[in-house]
């Protein structure tokens, strides 16, 4: 079992910065990947960024490649995403996710509460 419990989210006004964070639990934790998914009102939830724990590959969806990174920090179990440069149309709720190395949502079987993005212009 893996839980998942995120923080950082909140209001900022376009072009600012935030920061999120996921801590991680569970004993098998190592050899997930973790992912951040959004979902805006009326809208799928979709693919942000993953890293994977063991190796430290990344992938970013194109609409936030450049403004968003991800990273880990094993001693913590957390995975955070810089989210810079942010943009009305990045306003949503983010999930932290742990599953395989994937962009598709119906393959993470672990998802944390979700924390509010809202970015305003």
């Amino acid at each position: 079992q893996v839980q998942l419990v995120e923080s950082g989210g909140g209001l900022v006004q376009a072009g600012g910065s935030l920061r999120l964070a996921c801590a991680a639990s569970g004993r098998t934790i190592g050899s997930y990947a973790m992912a951040w998914f959004r979902q805006a009102p009326g809208k799928e939830r979709e693919f942000v960024s993953h890293i994977n724990w063991s190796d430290g590959r990344t992938d970013y969806a194109d609409s936030v490649k450049g403004r968003f990174t991800i990273s880990r920090d094993n001693a913590k179990n957390a995975v955070y995403l810089q989210m810079n440069s942010l943009k009305p149309e990045d306003t949503a709720v983010y999930y932290c996710a742990a599953g395989p190395y994937s962009s598709y949502t119906a393959q993470y079987k672990y998802w944390g509460q979700g924390t509010q993005v809202t970015v305003s212009s």
